[in-house]
């Protein structure tokens, strides 16, 4: 698998490569390593320098400093493993629900690369001010799902809607699980606290 053209190809021509996609024999532990974990890598290292290095004015606080950098890092890695298989997995088991294939390597390959334009915005994270750009690209993967389903789940047209619409539900919950316990366990062990950073600053001015 080419990285680099498999992303360009899912931004680009995304229907053309679904097809090809569907065409190759599923395999995560290929798709994690060859696929999510370089993409994702270099989200994260992207994060790691903005947020370590340069930082950006968040309300009353400034988020800036290696801890804040490795946390933001360590936010995109995590997503990009244990977001993909925990989002795959629900989906694989509602596809019954929608008459569609139950085929976790077919899940883990839908929900890693719809996330495509999701890491490959992240790398405006270097410069944290220019993140939200990078988000609103991300929201490009919907439509990557919303095409891959009836092929990779072989969704029938009267289900799809629906699907989609749970799909990006279960996309969407994991997400904010996810970051809610690593602002709940990991920002504490890394001594990183918004209230505290928004009362030092209050003091400052």
């Amino acid at each position: 698998m080419n990285v680099i053209n498999r992303a360009k190809n899912m931004i680009l021509a995304p229907k053309t490569e679904w097809d090809i996609i569907n065409g190759e024999q599923p395999d995560n532990a290929k798709v994690i390593a060859g696929y999510v974990l370089p993409l994702a890598g270099l989200a994260a290292v992207a994060a790691f320098i903005g947020y370590a290095f340069i930082g950006m004015d968040a309300g009353f606080f400034r988020v800036k400093g290696i801890n804040w950098g490795i946390y933001q890092a360590a936010n995109v890695l995590i997503m990009g493993i244990v977001g993909v298989f925990i989002s795959a997995f629900v989906i694989d088991a509602l596809a019954p629900s929608f008459s569609s294939e139950k085929n976790m390597g077919r899940s883990v390959q839908l929900v890693a690369y719809a996330y495509t334009p999701a890491w490959v915005g992240g790398l405006l994270n270097v410069l944290p001010a220019l993140a939200f750009i990078g988000a609103l690209f991300g929201l490009y993967g919907l439509y990557l799902l919303y095409l891959g389903l009836p092929k990779m789940k072989k969704t029938p047209e009267d289900k799809h809607l629906s699907y989609f619409i749970v799909s990006l539900l279960v996309m969407i919950a994991v997400y904010v699980v996810i970051g809610m316990v690593m602002s709940a366990l990991v920002m504490p062990s890394m001594g990183l606290s918004m209230s505290k950073d928004i009362l030092q600053s209050i003091q400052v001015r």
